[in-house]
């Protein structure tokens, strides 16, 4: 099987921690992650957040029969970061049969806040491949 290459390759998002109560990923500003003014892209910031809470969600779930997959996100972006590394700590507020919410902060090195976020994440049956 040839290896899968995600956004989180191309992002350079690592997984540092993964329980069903925590995920902890880091992800490097860098030229994949930075906006045409040189700081780090909100956008990068959201798919660091939704990965980090569609894996924790799928750490709660039935990985066999259930797949976890992004609803609704927000952020809000508090400071911007022109260097170095993010990490993205994510915990669950709410853990249903059918949606999870999870609260996702981003600080840099220091602990600065970069980064608040709530994701919605739905619990579906596993797509079958034909």
């Amino acid at each position: 099987m040839p290896e899968q290459k995600t956004m989180l390759d191309a992002l350079g998002i690592e997984t540092v921690e993964l329980t069903k109560d925590r995920v902890v990923m880091t992800m490097p500003v860098s030229d994949a992650t930075r906006q045409p003014f040189g700081i780090l892209h909100g956008g990068a910031s959201v798919a660091l957040a939704e990965s980090a809470a569609s894996i924790g969600a799928w750490m709660n779930v039935d990985q066999e029969r259930q797949a976890t997959v992004g609803l609704e996100i927000n952020a809000n972006h508090i400071r911007s970061k022109a260097e170095g590394i993010v990490t993205a700590v994510a915990t669950p507020i709410h853990r249903g049969r059918t949606t999870m919410v999870w609260d996702i902060r981003i600080t840099d090195e220091e602990g600065r806040l970069i980064c608040m976020s709530r994701c919605t994440i739905a619990v579906i049956d596993r797509p079958t491949r034909g």
